[in-house]
């Protein structure tokens, strides 16, 4: 499924965001492994890394009925919206499930930063898909 941009109102991109790919080839096919993106805020962390290339897998279009989009915030945990029961239930479906894993569709952006997201190996989008 492709993701369509949410619409949704955010604010200019003024807040650091560090994308590490454990899998940059498979992301983003380059051999580009760290990624310094300025995200706003209200922005979701997977809106943000579609729009700039960076491929994280996201089955259900981002709207949290998956967890395809499974990533680990490992820093500035309080620089995004907290999770819901919803996307608690979701994460527990991911594989390599750590106490800093996040959906990245449900990850919005509320602080200044910096915040740094790493996205495992096992993400990535297979089949690069081409919006209609």
């Amino acid at each position: 499924m492709h993701m369509k941009h949410s619409g949704e109102e955010h604010g200019p991109p003024v807040v650091p965001v560090k994308f590490i790919l454990e899998d940059p080839e498979g992301l983003t096919s380059t051999e580009q492994a760290e990624w310094e993106l300025m995200g706003g805020e209200r922005e979701n962390l997977l809106e943000l890394a579609v729009e700039h290339g960076i491929n994280i897998e996201h089955a259900c279009g981002g709207v949290c009925a998956c967890s395809t989009c499974h990533v680990y915030v490992e820093q500035g945990m309080d620089q995004v919206t907290e999770s819901d029961e919803d996307e608690e239930d979701r994460v527990e479906e991911a594989p390599g499930l750590q106490i800093n894993s996040r959906l990245a569709c449900q990850c919005k952006i509320v602080g200044k930063g910096p915040i740094v997201v790493r996205v495992p190996s096992w993400n990535r989008n297979a089949v690069k898909e081409v919006p209609h």
